[in-house]
């Protein structure tokens, strides 16, 4: 039985349909996203043998989730989400099928790549605040740990898998079939979110352009365990995020084979899928904040012995233990988050922690680039952690509310029918 309680809770997979699908096809599009983000950082360093092009390659992605990720958020909370994830990740397909067609065709300049990763980010910008407000309508509050872990951990078995086929098709039939093959599952993607009910944003939807956009900000501000979750999560990975710095190392400790580059993302998975199959060991725990603050702790210290170990096998156990940190904090994270959010405005903070969660570290890699162009791979990989470790410090120390948070009871949405989607099951026992 304590074994049991250790392990994964599948409960929502079980007790609602409508998650179980949604989760399929969001499982099946994260492994084509992982396979891209393997062929896209490949191609770059092919073309310019550079950590600071690697880097900008996170930064394509991140300018446009910190410059539309708000208005998007604000959007998601005025309008049918269902229908709004749909177009988004329509958009998010076309991109994947433009770099597939540069893939094949070549000549492009590294410019042109960074350009179309860009597009695509424009549109994740939405897709992403509006899918992270599916769970806590289509799962009951008890169970929505439980499914945060799901996703986590298909995410993770994602970027396990992903990342090695990746870099296998990168060196062999070349970076365009990556490209096609991650188009191809969004299809997944668009088929699991289609059967879900219309998701109206309820009784109080967001107000217009920038209004709404404050609106979101102030209800930030003025929520200390909200606040202190994002801002641990935005301080560890913008000061030590390592994934721009892979090629160099791999090229350091491995010759830079293709196929190895691979197994740094996949030794990261590794730690994550371990963490996410007995995360009831964290899931249970009552005190969310001080388990998010105790993961990111970890991460830093990880990745400092990272840097400082030169011996290729031992940096990727390491790895494998920041991987499983990671986890631990990212689900914490979102727990805490989603459990102190109102409905009205889960498009909103959604937004703000996509943008800490995805942003975050897509400027963390550019910084570490630049610091490894100025001194050496060691060194930003090693003060990068050595930063995360303060920042968690300070961070723990300034915000009393996250180290003490507990779920609050606050009621399911289906307990309010005006709020309530159309056609939403009603929400499971245990």
């Amino acid at each position: 039985m304590e074994l049991r309680r250790m392990l994964i809770d599948v409960t929502p997979l079980r007790s609602s349909p409508p998650f179980r699908r949604l989760w399929i096809g969001q499982t099946l599009s994260a492994f084509g996203g992982r396979m891209t983000l393997v062929a896209v950082m490949f191609q770059v360093w092919q073309m310019t043998e550079s950590p600071t092009w690697t880097g900008a390659v996170g930064l394509a992605q991140a300018v446009p989730l910190v410059a539309l990720g708000l208005f998007a958020g604000s959007l998601v909370d005025r309008v049918d989400r269902r229908k709004f994830y749909l177009l988004a990740i329509g958009g998010q397909a076309v991109c994947s099928l433009l770099l597939a067609f540069q893939g094949f065709l070549g000549h492009v300049p590294a410019a042109g790549v960074l350009g179309l990763v860009a597009l695509q980010s424009c549109f994740g910008a939405g897709s992403g605040p509006a899918s992270r407000t599916f769970v806590p309508h289509l799962l009951p509050e008890h169970q929505l740990a439980a499914g945060l872990a799901l996703r986590r951990i298909a995410f993770q078995g994602a970027m396990l898998f992903g990342p090695v086929l990746g870099g296998s098709i990168a060196g062999g039939p070349g970076v365009g079939v990556c490209y096609l093959i991650d188009a191809l599952t969004f299809i997944a993607a668009l088929h699991g979110a289609s059967g879900l009910p219309r998701t109206d944003p309820g009784d109080e939807p967001a107000r217009s352009g920038l209004r709404g956009v404050l609106d979101g900000l102030a209800f930030l501000a003025r929520t200390p365990v909200i606040r202190g979750a994002l801002l641990t999560d935005l301080a560890t990975t913008v000061l030590s995020m390592p994934i721009s710095l892979f090629p160099l190392v791999n090229a350091e400790r491995f010759g830079g084979n293709p196929r190895t580059l691979g197994l740094f993302l996949t030794a990261v998975a590794v730690g994550g899928v371990a963490a996410s199959l007995f995360s009831g060991t964290f899931t249970r725990f009552p005190r969310p904040g001080l388990v998010m603050l105790g993961g990111s702790a970890t991460w830093g210290a990880a990745l400092t012995l990272f840097g400082l170990l030169p011996d290729p096998w031992a940096g990727l156990a390491l790895l494998v233990v920041a991987g499983a940190a990671d986890t631990v904090s990212v689900v914490s994270r979102s727990t805490v988050v989603q459990m102190h959010t109102p409905h009205e405005l889960l498009g909103r903070v959604s937004a703000a922690e996509q943008i800490v969660g995805q942003a975050g570290p897509d400027v963390g890699n550019m910084r570490g680039g630049l610091v490894a162009d100025a001194t050496s791979g060691a060194a930003a990989i090693v003060s990068g952690g050595l930063l995360c470790l303060g920042a968690v410090v300070l961070v723990s120390a300034t915000t009393t509310d996250l180290r003490n948070s507990s779920a609050p009871h606050r009621p399911h949405p289906s307990a309010h029918p005006a709020g309530h989607p159309a056609g939403l099951p009603a929400a499971a026992g245990p």
